[in-house]
Formats: structure tokens, C-alpha cells, sequence
């Protein structure tokens, strides 16, 4: 039985004999397909690997510093060179994609993303930094094939909540990673060199999970199918794109500066560390009951807008009441959380193939992390020149404020190849 006559589940048409096939079931009766195990293992394989090389940087960054010699100048590139690689390396994967097919080209990325991490921890300066931008690049390249991989594989209505499950398990292990990264780094030989590599077993993992599935994946291009287009003239993307870059901007704003505005508010060092863990442990709550609280609904205007409001109360109450700082970061968590599972969504929702999907996440994501690099260095040449956060929180809330209207937009239940353009 070929694919074009099989009879479409819950849809009257004929069987492969040419017969009459039965009457559809009731709508209530249809029994929805479930993703399998296997895949769901393998998605969140690949998510272990999106953060945990990045996260364990920060917190290894005054011995790298120390041990290499590197200034502060440098060790600040060193944090913003993966953004710069993503917004740099991200219009690319869609074409790739294309030529030589999704998973084997995800495969390909977790080889390099190895390649990367071990390149880094050699005991060298320039290998730290050419092994940042190989990882980082792998790293990018596993961002836009993940939504497209799941737009293909994944049921339309089990999207959201497998986007959750795997944004849950990037934001647990990215966690993992900061917190064990320095204690590592005291026990293994080779000192931060060797605790830049542990999550290699990751990568080694998904590598091995996924090369099994390149049977059988045939390039587009081979088939003769058009190349998805990056949607530069749809609307929507471009809504898809503001949304991506405003909550990144906002995450990566929170997690370099939460800890110093809340210092110089008056909190201690340790109690602002303890609020930024808060913030996150918050934003994984929230991100994870999204799709309890949203199940079957495909219009996520008002979702979306929402949740960036609570991101700009966050931030407002940050500016008003600083003693309410646990509010703030609460607001901040759960509007953080939904906002990224949406965005993430919308990057698979809101095509039409999987091709779509790594075009317009190509897009979103260039410009997400063009934003979001931009962001955390601007906020702070903000307050060196009003020596003050004040007006620092206040562009903030303007900008949580425009996330919440592209959001709106964002969350319409239309895609790229049917928006109005």
C-alpha cells in the first residue's frame, strides 16, 4: 500500500483496494499518536548538550583567567563568543540541512561539538579559544536542527510539550554544570582544563543515540524538493524572531547582572547568588507545567503576551520595591520560563515542513543571539555611564513591554508560508 492511497486517520476516503474505507470515528474516539520513547530519549540527549558546555564557564572563569593569564577583557569574550558564534553560524544550518540531510547533519554537529569540547581543554590559549568557537558553532547548528527534527517527527499536538520536556532537561543539566563544574575542576586532574570536558559524555551519548537514524535520511535536495527559503519578507518570522531575541535578551541580561543589582541594593553576595538559583528554579517550574496548563490550545497570543508582561513586572519591581527582590525574581522565573518554552515552540509550530522550521529557526535564532549578545554588554555600559541600574531596569521594562506585542503576533495559529506578508 502506497502513501498516497492509504486512508488518513479520522478522515472518510478509500482504502488501499479502492474500496469505500469505514466512517471516520468520532472526534472522540480518535486515538492520538504517541511519540516514541526512543525519540523522546534522543531529543533530550541532544538538549543535555545545548548548555552544559556553556553554563560551566562562568563559574571556572577566574582560574581560567588565573592560570592562563588571560585580562577580564578576554575572559568577557570569552563568555560572549558562543552568543557571536550562534547569531554568526545559525542562517546557515537551514541550507545545510537541505543538502545533506537533517539527523545525519545532527550527527555530524555532536562530532564536532566532541571535537570542540576536547580541543578546549588542551592546555593552550589559542586551543581554548578556536575549541570555544567549534563547540559553539556545533552548538548552534544543534539549536536549529532540534526544532526542525521535531516539527518532522513529533505529532503538531505533542509539539509544545516536547519542546518543554527538552527545554526542562537543557535548563537541568546547563544548572548541573554550573554548580559542579568548580568543585570538579578541585578534584580532576588537570584542574579547569578537565572540567571543561566532562560534558563530553553527553555528547558521546547523543552521538550514539542519533547515528542509527541517518538510514534512511535522504537529503531534500536529492529528491528534487525546493529549498525552504529563509522568510526574511513574512511577517510572522519576524515576530517569531523579536520574541526569540527579547526573552533571550532577558535571560542573559538576568543571569550576568541579577547577582550585581541586587549587591548593590543592599543584598550580600551569597543571598544574591541564592536568588539567581531561585530564579532559575522558577523558570524550569514554569516551563515545564506550560503544557499542563495549555494542552490542545494552538493560539498562544495571550500566552505569550502574558508572560512578558510578568517578565517587565519582574523587572519594574526590581526598579519600585528592591526589598521585594524574591517577588521579582519570581515574576521574572515565570514569565522567563513560558516565554522561552514559546519561543522555542513557535519555531516548529509556525512552519509548514520541517524544512520551514530550519529556516525560521535559522532566522530566529541569528537574531536572538545577535540580541542577546548585546544585551548584558549594553546594560552594563548603561549603568558605568548613569552609575545607577535605575534607568538600566527601566529600558528593560520597555523592552519586556515590545516582547509582550511580538509575542501577541508570535502566537497566532498561523505559519510562515500562509501569514500575511
Amino acid at each position: 500500500m502506497n502513501k498516497e492511497s492509504s486512508p488518513i486517520p479520522g478522515r472518510p476516503g478509500t482504502s488501499g483496494s479502492g474500496r469505500p474505507a469505514l466512517p471516520a470515528p468520532p472526534a472522540g474516539d480518535i486515538t492520538r499518536p504517541a511519540v516514541p520513547v526512543g525519540l523522546v530519549v534522543a531529543i533530550c540527549l541532544v538538549a543535555a548538550n545545548l548548555r552544559t558546555g556553556l553554563t560551566g564557564v562562568g563559574t571556572l572563569l577566574p582560574a581560567i583567567e588565573h592560570g592562563s593569564g588571560l585580562t577580564s577583557s578576554w575572559g568577557g569574550l570569552l563568555s560572549t563568543l558562543p552568543l557571536l558564534t550562534f547569531a554568526a553560524t545559525s542562517p546557515l544550518v537551514a541550507r545545510a540541512s537541505h543538502r545533506f540531510g537533517t539527523a545525519r547533519l545532527l550527527v555530524a554537529a555532536l562530532g564536532a561539538l566532541a571535537a570542540g569540547t576536547a580541543i578546549r581543554s588542551v592546555p593552550s590559549v589559542i586551543c581554548l579559544f578556536t575549541g570555544t568557537v567549534i563547540l559553539s558553532a556545533a552548538i548552534a547548528f544543534g539549536n536549529v536542527l532540534l526544532p526542525a527534527l521535531i516539527r518532522r517527527s513529533v505529532p503538531a499536538h505533542r509539539i509544545q510539550g516536547i519542546s518543554a520536556l527538552y527545554v526542562t532537561v537543557m535548563g537541568v543539566t546547563a544548572a548541573v554544570s554550573s554548580g559542579i563544574s568548580a568543585p570538579l575542576s578541585h578534584t580532576l586532574p588537570g584542574s579547569w582544563h578537565t572540567a571543561l570536558g566532562w560534558g563530553i559524555a553527553f555528547t558521546v551519548a547523543a552521538f550514539l543515540a542519533w547515528l542509527p537514524r541517518t538510514r534512511g535520511d535522504r537529503p531534500l535536495a536529492s529528491t528534487g524538493v525546493t529549498r525552504s527559503q529563509v522568510p526574511w519578507r513574512s511577517r510572522i518570522a519576524w515576530q517569531v524572531s523579536v520574541f526569540m531575541g527579547l526573552q533571550s535578551l532577558a535571560f542573559y541580561t538576568a543571569v550576568a547582572w541579577l547577582p550585581s543589582i541586587l549587591i548593590h541594593r543592599g543584598t550580600t553576595s551569597t543571598a544574591a547568588g541564592w536568588m539567581l538559583f531561585f530564579y532559575q528554579l522558577i523558570a524550569l517550574a514554569a516551563s515545564s507545567l506550560l503544557p499542563l496548563l495549555t494542552r490542545g490550545r494552538r493560539d498562544q497570543r495571550w500566552t505569550a503576551a502574558g508572560a512578558s508582561v510578568l517578565v517587565a513586572a519582574g523587572f519594574a519591581v526590581l526598579v519600585s520595591v528592591p526589598a521585594l527582590s524574591f517577588l521579582a525574581c519570581a515574576l521574572l522565573g515565570l514569565g522567563g520560563g513560558v516565554c522561552l518554552v514559546l519561543a522555542l515552540t513557535f519555531q516548529s509550530e509556525r512552519a509548514g515542513s520541517s524544512g520551514e522550521a530550519a529556516a525560521l529557526a535559522g532566522m530566529a535564532q541569528s537574531i536572538g543571539y545577535l540580541v542577546a549578545a548585546a544585551g548584558p554588554l549594553l546594560l552594563g555600559v548603561l549603568h558605568d555611564t548613569m552609575n545607577s541600574w535605575t534607568f538600566p531596569l527601566v529600558a528593560l521594562v520597555v523592552l519586556s513591554v515590545a516582547m509582550a506585542g511580538a509575542g501577541y503576533g508570535a502566537g497566532r495559529d498561523r505559519q510562515v508560508g500562509r501569514s500575511a506578508r
